[in-house]
């Protein structure tokens, strides 16, 4: 058992919270019961998420997109309202960290789809202070058809693929996860030879085959499952504490 002020003060810390000016506020979004035991780690505070937390009984939820993102509609009613009272009435505590949980340089998003993938980080690039977006290296030169297969295999999906017809192997990745495809021309820039994100968008397309660099849109959700099950890890080996990432299936 450990105290949720405690775990609050660790994980802020060790994002560097205070570094990002970001879109929602980070770390302790809903207060519930003090003494935690058991957490639920997932990608997003959805209501399938927060009932699944409730029937494992759960003292704190931890995701990636949690509430209260600027410009949302503020008044608390229907699926909002469903959401926070369903966690508000069983007492847990919603913990969420987005723009440090990408950027992290060992337990984010991005670093830890690099490591899944083979990518050796070399740099951090991207308009974000700090850079989320990280620019790395392969091993050794990879097809695009093999690169798709890895993506495919690692993520259990398969990624939408733009490419020129005579796309040249793959050494240099850019890789920033969720719907960062309008770091792509920033990733061309650094000089990749492939850029892989999560959503993809209609001047993508164009990019990749004026630029030959391939594009890999591999899923908002499935490219951002591995930071927030990371940081969950962190914590519950450091308080001694029962952990359980739940899947919740989401396509895009």
């Amino acid at each position: 058992m450990a105290m949720m002020n405690e775990i609050l003060s660790f994980a802020d810390e060790l994002l560097e919270v205070d570094n990002y000016n970001d879109y929602c506020p980070n770390g302790l979004q809903i207060e519930g019961r003090s003494e935690i035991k058991k957490i639920v780690c997932g990608v997003t505070a959805s209501q399938a998420l927060i009932d699944s937390a409730i029937a494992q009984k759960a003292d704190l939820i931890l995701v990636h997109h949690g509430f209260f993102w600027r410009g949302e509609s503020l008044p608390i009613v229907g699926l909002k309202k469903r959401r926070i009272k369903a966690i508000l009435d069983a007492e847990i505590n919603l913990l969420g960290y987005h723009l440090p949980l990408d950027g992290h340089r060992e337990l984010g998003n991005n670093a830890q789809l690099a490591k899944l993938l083979g990518v050796n980080i070399e740099h951090w690039f991207g308009a974000t202070k700090p850079e989320i977006c990280l620019f790395g290296s392969l091993d050794a030169p990879t097809s695009s058809e093999q690169f798709t297969s890895l993506i495919q295999q690692k993520l259990a999906r398969t990624p939408l693929h733009l490419r020129k017809n005579n796309s040249k192997c793959i050494v240099k990745v850019g890789i920033c996860t969720g719907g960062a495809q309008n770091y792509f021309e920033s990733a061309i820039e650094q000089g990749v030879d492939a850029f892989v994100t999560g959503e993809v968008s209609e001047q993508s397309y164009h990019l990749a085959v004026e630029s030959g660099v391939d594009f890999y849109s591999a899923g908002h959700h499935a490219t951002e499952r591995f930071g927030v099950q990371a940081l969950a890890k962190v914590i519950s080996e450091k308080f001694k504490l029962e952990s359980e990432y739940i899947e919740i299936e989401n396509p895009v």
